[in-house]
């Protein structure tokens, strides 16, 4: 098996070899592993097609939810997805779900995909780097810029000021701001309209402070637009570890999956069109959350707060993210043996010459049982293994492991955050 020429050097087997020791597929070892979930791919690439087909542009959108249990390679399989995408010339935001990203807080997640966001020909802060690619000359800013100027596309009036402040103001301090604000930061509104002024556009702009509450959905929506107003096909965001909503209190869980639904373009009143999303769960999420026995009865419980506070429109929502995550779920497909001994002998022609030193053949066998059977625990061992016969070449390593599975114990409330904040909200 040939190692491509591109990654057939010492640094960077050397990388690739890191990341798969400490359990995190860098973009080195993707590039030389690939990816063997030829369905799962195949998917995403139709979703891509949708994404850029600029005669028949889809409605909202796209998305689609992986399970797997824990090492069958899903953190791998969005970090393959990223690389093809930037490939196809799509803005990529690879994020993990955690305590600081809480996936029940929009305008969280939506500042950490920002913070997390690649560019395919750029390495700077995303937000910076965008407003950089802005050509008012080109075809794409122009559709950009008459689209955030219409009066149909449900945007506060602050988001096109921003806009033509950005286009025309020679204040490097201003338009920074502005960018900050695009990335989810405040700004005041006199500052905005100080830059109308200077530009003569103030009549032509009057509008408002929006409320806080108003801006997560429609700042996600901008700027999947200026991505492509930048001339990229759109945004691809891939969400991993979505499982840690099970540890979320009953009504965090329940925003989580009035968010899942709106992520995945389930809402028909907060259309995205551009946006592209792949989230990974764990396979048993369902029967451990949603169900009634023995999981936490989410399906027929979740909802009954937001309705008790009269939020029967985002009951609604979470009602259709508990059936996506019931229904339309795809499950990654199990590696072969083929597939598991066809990675070990490329590891080991990496290992090889990363160190300069002939890593011996593993013995060829079966899949196994449990976590024995996959594939990160096969790589890692394998990883293990020959790292110690090259530093002590008499010793007879033997690996062991410990079983992993996803804990759903709900933890202490996560702080509580106010959203509306009045009409002083966009200040700072």
């Amino acid at each position: 098996m040939t190692i491509a020429t591109d990654v057939n050097n010492p640094p960077t087997c050397r990388r690739a070899l890191e990341g798969l020791r400490n359990g995190v597929p860098n973009e080195a070892a993707v590039r030389i592993l690939g990816c063997h979930q030829t369905q799962t791919e195949s998917r995403f690439h139709d979703l891509l097609a949708q994404a850029m087909n600029v005669d028949r542009p889809p409605a909202g959108a796209l998305g689609m939810l992986v399970a797997g249990d824990f090492g069958t390679g899903k953190s791998h399989l969005l970090s393959y997805l990223e690389h093809q995408a930037l490939l196809q010339g799509f803005v990529c935001s690879r994020l993990t779900i955690s305590k600081e990203t809480p996936f029940y807080n929009l305008d969280k997640v939506f500042k950490s995909a920002v913070d997390n966001g690649r560019m395919p020909d750029g390495t700077g802060q995303l937000m910076e780097e965008l407003g950089l690619k802005l050509k008012n000359s080109s075809g794409a800013y122009a559709r950009f810029f008459q689209w955030a100027n219409s009066e149909r596309n449900g945007l506060h009036r602050i988001f096109p000021a921003t806009l033509m402040v950005h286009e025309r103001v020679d204040d490097l301090e201003l338009v920074s701001d502005i960018r900050s604000f695009w990335s989810g930061e405040r700004i005041k509104v006199s500052t905005i309209k100080d830059g109308l002024r200077q530009i003569g556009q103030l009549p032509n702009y009057p509008f408002k402070a929006p409320k806080v509450k108003e801006l997560p959905p429609q700042r996600l929506r901008f700027a999947t637009e200026l991505i492509k107003g930048a001339g990229y096909h759109g945004w691809v965001i891939l969400l991993d570890e979505l499982e840690l909503v099970g540890s979320y209190t009953r009504p965090q869980r329940a925003r989580s999956y009035a968010e899942l639904a709106r992520w995945l373009g389930k809402v028909a009143d907060e259309a995205c069109p551009g946006l592209v999303i792949v989230g990974t769960v764990t396979s048993d999420f369902t029967a451990a959350i949603l169900d009634d026995a023995p999981g936490k009865g989410d399906r027929h419980k979740a909802t009954q707060g937001l309705h008790d506070r009269g939020e029967d429109a985002v009951a609604a929502r979470a009602e259709t993210g508990m059936r996506i995550l019931e229904r339309e779920t795809t499950l990654l497909t199990a590696p072969t043996d083929e597939d598991v001994n066809a990675t070990i002998e490329k590891l080991r022609e990496i290992y090889s010459i990363a160190y300069n030193w002939d890593a011996p053949q593993k013995e060829r066998k079966a899949g196994g049982a449990g976590f024995q059977g996959r594939m990160r625990y096969k790589v890692r061992s394998a990883i293990n293994e020959w790292d110690l016969l090259r530093l002590y070449p008499n010793s007879h390593p033997e690996t062991e492991g410990t079983e992993f599975s996803a804990r759903y114990e709900e933890v202490p409330e996560l702080e509580q955050e106010t959203n509306d904040q009045g009409e002083e909200g966009a200040n700072r």
